[in-house]
C-alpha cells in the first residue's frame, strides 16, 4: 500500500497490463474511488478478482470509464491504442468532465501527445503527458520517475493523484516533452544494455570471475542501473522477465522517427536496434531487452 495520501477523487484506470495494472493498486489502495478498465474484458476481472476490494466498478468502454470521474489514468500500447481510447467514439473525451484530469503513462509519440493536449484544451480539461521508468519493479513498489509534458495547472491538478505510485515527478515542459525526455531516456538504455552484453562476453571468455569483475568496475565509472540489475542474468543466460523487446524497439522506433523530423543522427540507437531486430527474429521479442547479449557467441566456459 502507498504511503502517499491525497483527498479521496474518483479515478479511473485504462490499461491493466503490468504497469497499468501495478498503477491501479496503488491508486485503490491510496483510498482513490477506482473505476478499471480493459480493452480485454477478461483482464479486467482477473485484475478484480486478485484485488478484491479495491476496484468501484468495471466500466464497459473509456466513456463509460470517464463518467464522472475526476482524473483518468492510461496505459495502453501505442499510438493508435492511445487515440481510439482518448479521441474514438466511444472515448474518455466523449465522456470525461469540463475541469477533470488526464494522465497518459504510454511511450507514445510527442506528435499524439500534443494533438490530444490540443483537444484537452478545446475541451477545458488538465492533460498530462506522463511516460515513466523504474521499471515493474517500480511499478509495484510504487516508486516510478514520471516524465511529464504540459501546463503547470495540469500537473499540480495529476500530482496528488500521481504521487500515490512514484517517487519522482519532473515537470519537463510543455505538452509532448514527457514523451520527448523519454525517448532520450531509451536511447541511453539502449546504448548501455548493449555495452553491458559485450562487457559480460569479455570477461567471460576471459575465464575471470563474474562476481569478482562485478565488484570490481560496478563502484566506478561503469556502474549503472542494467549493471546492477543485469549482470547476473546475462551471465547465467536468463531473460524471461523485465523489459521486453517488443516494445524497446517501438520506443527506439519513436525515438529515430523524432531524430529525423529534429534533423538529429542517431547511429548508436539506430544500430542497437538492429541488433534487437535480429533477436526478434529467433523468437525472442518478448524476452528481456538484456538477451541482446543472445547475438554474441559465448566462447569458453565464466
Amino acid at each position: 500500500m502507498s504511503e502517499h495520501t491525497a483527498t479521496p477523487r474518483k479515478v479511473s484506470v485504462i490499461g491493466l497490463g503490468t504497469m497499468g495494472g501495478a498503477i491501479a493498486r496503488h491508486v485503490g489502495a491510496a483510498g482513490h474511488e477506482l473505476t478499471i478498465y480493459n480493452r480485454t474484458p477478461e483482464r479486467a476481472r482477473k485484475w478484480n478478482a486478485d484485488n478484491p476490494g479495491l476496484a468501484h466498478r468495471i466500466a464497459a468502454n473509456p466513456a463509460h470509464a470517464a463518467q464522472d470521474a475526476d482524473v483518468v489514468i492510461t496505459c495502453v500500447g501505442n499510438d493508435d491504442d492511445l487515440a481510439d481510447v482518448v479521441l474514438g467514439p466511444n472515448g474518455v473525451f466523449r465522456m470525461l468532465k469540463k475541469g477533470g484530469t488526464f494522465i497518459d503513462h504510454t511511450t507514445v509519440s510527442a506528435r499524439i501527445a500534443r494533438q490530444i493536449s490540443v483537444e484537452a484544451r478545446d475541451l477545458k480539461i488538465h492533460c498530462v503527458d506522463a511516460p515513466m521508468t523504474g521499471s515493474q519493479i517500480g511499478a509495484e513498489n510504487g516508486t516510478l520517475t514520471l516524465m511529464c509534458g504540459g501546463r503547470d495547472d495540469a500537473i499540480e491538478a495529476a500530482r496528488p493523484i500521481m504521487e500515490s505510485y512514484s517517487s519522482r515527478i519532473v515537470h519537463v515542459g510543455k505538452a509532448g516533452s514527457g514523451q520527448i525526455a523519454k525517448m532520450a531516456n531509451q536511447i541511453c538504455i539502449a546504448g548501455n544494455v548493449a555495452a553491458l552484453a559485450e562487457a559480460v562476453r569479455f570477461a567471460q571468455a576471459s575465464h575471470l570471475d563474474m562476481e569478482k569483475v562485478y565488484e570490481a568496475i560496478s563502484g566506478g565509472a561503469a556502474q549503472s542501473w542494467q549493471m546492477d540489475n543485469r549482470w547476473r542474468s546475462m551471465d547465467a543466460d536468463e531473460f524471461d522477465f523485465g523489459f521486453a523487446i517488443d516494445w524497446m524497439r517501438k520506443d527506439l522506433g519513436l525515438s529515430l522517427e523524432e531524430g529525423r523530423g529534429l534533423g538529429v543522427s542517431l547511429p548508436v540507437a539506430a544500430l542497437v536496434d538492429q541488433f534487437f531486430s535480429e533477436i526478434q527474429a529467433t523468437g525472442g521479442g518478448r524476452l528481456d531487452t538484456s538477451a541482446i547479449i543472445k547475438r554474441l557467441p559465448k566462447k569458453g566456459n565464466s
